[in-house]
């Protein structure tokens, strides 16, 4: 592989905005699922979208010189691998990301503060809950990379018999998940109540609790917090796991999954969703030691660290 030379990781770097905004545009305006049956005109494809004929052609070039979308012959393009995935999560991402995102991603200062607030004029929580469709696809993006998160979670030791506390569990996609692997497990959905869900596809065995984890959460024998910590500053942060810690039974188990940012100079995703955290929410990704203090801070006892997943014990 021919190594990129100095000004090329320059220029990836800088024009990464227009990459940001041009999926989010195919993405909003549902190009791959318009492309779902093989390759169109773009001309057709604009007619059909309610799109600039010649922007689109345009923004489909730049993507298919990334490998997404490609053109076929000139001016007819079709799906790839890569465009395919804006039909699930993957697209509900590139709006969150080339829209609001990208708004408090261009607003970031040195300063140490969120950005978001400065460009919405709230907090990003609180703007959620005023913009109910942006709720619904923030939703759907969280349920992406779910299948490999209920794999993570379900092939670790269980009881069999527990009750487990999605805390921030959003629609309980992965706690319906885990429960279809374990049978024997009970689930408790425990997030804000204005959370979009389908309880009626819960069944029995899960249940959905409103409420805020800064207050409380319910009892549980095992508490999942999935790409939740990584939202807070540590001060916020230890006292989501110092609520759990008061809530819960002696011995209970948090499970928390994570990244844990590794040492050195190599490439690692969380890196940079590491600075999307410091914008959007002042939040932060963590290293091995910052999880540590982070257990420590909230009252528990730390048992495994490993990347994307932090194991620790309500003692």
């Amino acid at each position: 592989m021919t190594a990129l030379q100095p000004e090329d990781r320059l220029w990836d770097l800088m024009r990464g905005a227009l990459g940001t905004r041009a999926l989010a545009i195919v993405a909003d305006l549902g190009v791959a699922e318009a492309l779902a049956g093989g390759p169109r005109p773009v001309e057709e494809l604009a007619k059909e979208l309610d799109a600039h004929a010649d922007t689109l052609q345009r923004l489909l070039r730049a993507l298919a010189s990334e490998g997404i979308f490609a053109e076929q012959e000139p001016g007819v393009f079709r799906n790839t691998a890569a465009s395919a995935l804006l039909n699930d999560g993957w697209g509900a991402f590139a709006h969150l990301f080339g829209s609001a995102w990208l708004r408090a991603a261009g607003a970031l200062e040195p300063s140490g503060e969120p950005s978001f607030p400065k460009a919405f004029g709230a907090d990003f929580w609180s703007w959620l809950a005023e913009n109910a469709d942006e709720r619904i696809t923030f939703d759907r993006a969280m349920e992406q990379g779910n299948e490999n998160r209920v794999d993570r979670l379900a092939d670790l030791d269980w009881r069999g018999d527990e009750t487990l506390v999605d805390v921030g569990g959003g629609n309980g996609s992965l706690l319906a998940g885990l429960l279809e692997r374990h049978p024997g497990l009970r689930g408790i959905v425990f997030d804000l109540p204005e959370t979009t869900r389908d309880e009626a596809s819960f069944g029995d065995r899960c249940t959905f609790v409103a409420g805020n984890f800064f207050e409380r959460v319910p009892k549980g024998d095992v508490y999942v917090l999935s790409t939740i910590l990584h939202d807070w500053d540590d001060a916020s942060a230890a006292r989501i796991l110092g609520t759990i810690r008061a809530c819960a039974p002696p011995g209970a188990r948090v499970r928390i999954l994570d990244a844990v940012v590794p040492d050195g100079n190599g490439e690692h995703g969380a890196k940079w969703l590491d600075l999307l955290m410091l914008a959007l929410f002042g939040g932060r990704e963590r290293d091995e030691a910052e999880w540590r203090a982070l257990l420590a801070a909230g009252g528990l006892e730390p048992l495994r660290i490993v990347d994307g997943l932090i194991e620790a014990r309500c003692p």
